[in-house]
């Protein structure tokens, strides 16, 4: 059969720059624009990307989700000098289909209004993934289910915790649960990942403890293991980071005093200093470095652990997010995932990755100031975020549009 073509002699035309991005897996963030030839080409690609603007209410959510994006690129990458620089066809677009359109325009010379485009869609991109994410959805419900494991062996007396099972009660310097990512910092902790949205952020929660010692700190490991809490078939082992402690040493050091540990009465902090500081002189701390953001000063015993969320048959669940899809807007997060019923996530099951952080007391003390410290981990991320958000051109564009006249 024949099918009428367009009379054109772009039949065959082939864009080499967007091909070779989506067939070598480049990641988005690390676009410099889109190949979307006019308006009836921007909003079939805003279709088929989840977002249907003839629908109700999905054009105003957009712009919503576009002030955002504004609001977080000049809070978190302009100085207050700058942030009127962003053009007011990008940063006020009465349609948010131009804002597709200004990132498809021609990347043979710089041009502002392309990069500012790219820069807002790139920031919007993860909205939209934390918007439709199913695990953030279910934040509240997958909360209460990881914690309460570890309730079971966290106990507070007197003012005092501890890490207690039926065998061993371990006193702890420092408890400190994280119970939720702020949503922008999720933005921003995409924003720097490899993977961008595609990449799961595992520490929306988690728990660090910190104990007097390091082999105190092995000891609560094996404490987790005993309770199973932790274990091998439960762990995503690729994530597992130990710069705390070098095991070899560690084996060492506590079969040659775990006899005189066993005779100990009461708690042998005193014989835990001293088997420390023998591990000190035995072997340094593991120094291997696999997030560019930490510094060399910081040690821990870093463990990702997933935990198998069960969501409630019925009733409603308590959203993470503020800024939920309007009604017509097409949910970008799949079909039912494992014991998901089609159509429904009640009675849902689906693994949820959390954190577990130990450290003795001396990395405590060194993780809260100088370049080990948690501000100046945090402006690291947020300083590598901005250079790929805005990209080489973007990034020159503005420092030549800042200087002094």
């Amino acid at each position: 059969m024949d099918w009428p073509l367009a009379k054109t002699s772009r039949r065959f035309a082939l864009n080499w720059t967007y091909l070779g991005a989506i067939a070598r897996g480049v990641s988005p963030i690390d676009l410099q624009g889109l190949a979307l030839r006019n308006l009836a080409d921007a909003r079939q690609y805003a279709r088929e990307y989840g977002y249907d603007v003839d629908q109700p209410g999905v054009t105003d959510y957009l712009l919503r989700i576009q002030q955002e994006a504004v609001g977080f690129v000049r809070s978190q990458f302009l100085d207050p000098a700058q942030q009127s620089l962003i053009p007011p066809e990008v940063a006020n677009p009465s349609d948010p289909l131009a804002l597709l359109l200004l990132a498809s325009r021609g990347s043979h010379r710089v041009d502002p209004l392309r990069l500012w485009a790219c820069t807002l869609l790139k920031v919007m991109h993860g909205l939209f993934y934390i918007d439709n994410n199913l695990k953030l959805r279910h934040f509240e419900t997958i909360r209460q289910q990881v914690f309460a494991g570890l309730d079971e062996v966290l106990h507070e007396q007197a003012g005092h915790s501890y890490l207690r099972d039926g065998l061993l009660e371990l006193p702890l310097v420092h408890v400190e649960r994280k119970r939720n990512k702020g949503r922008h910092s999720i933005l921003l902790k995409l924003l720097q990942k490899p993977e961008y949205v595609a990449a799961d952020i595992h520490d929306h929660l988690g728990l660090r403890l910190t104990l007097q010692t390091r082999v105190e700190c092995l000891l609560a490991l094996e404490l987790l293991r005993r309770a199973h809490l932790v274990s091998a078939s439960n762990l995503e082992v690729s994530r597992t980071r130990n710069t705390l402690v070098d095991l070899d040493a560690a084996k060492q050091v506590f079969t040659r005093w775990r006899a005189l540990l066993e005779r100990s009465p009461g708690y042998p902090q005193a014989l835990l200093q001293r088997m420390d500081e023998e591990l000190t002189a035995l072997a340094p701390q593991p120094q291997r470095r696999d997030n560019p953001h930490s510094a060399a000063e910081f040690h821990s015993l870093q463990l990702t652990v997933r935990k198998m969320i069960q969501l409630p048959p019925e009733g409603p669940q308590v959203r993470a997010t503020p800024s939920p899809p309007p009604e017509g807007v097409k949910q970008t997060w799949g079909g039912p995932a494992s014991a998901c019923e089609a159509g429904s996530e009640a009675g849902c099951r689906f693994f949820f990755a959390y954190e577990i952080q130990l450290l003795d007391a001396a990395s405590l003390a060194q993780s809260q100031q100088g370049a080990a410290s948690h501000e100046a981990y945090k402006q690291r991320q947020v300083e590598a975020a901005r250079r790929r958000v805005f990209g080489p051109q973007l990034l020159a564009w503005l420092q030549h549009a800042s200087a002094p006249a």
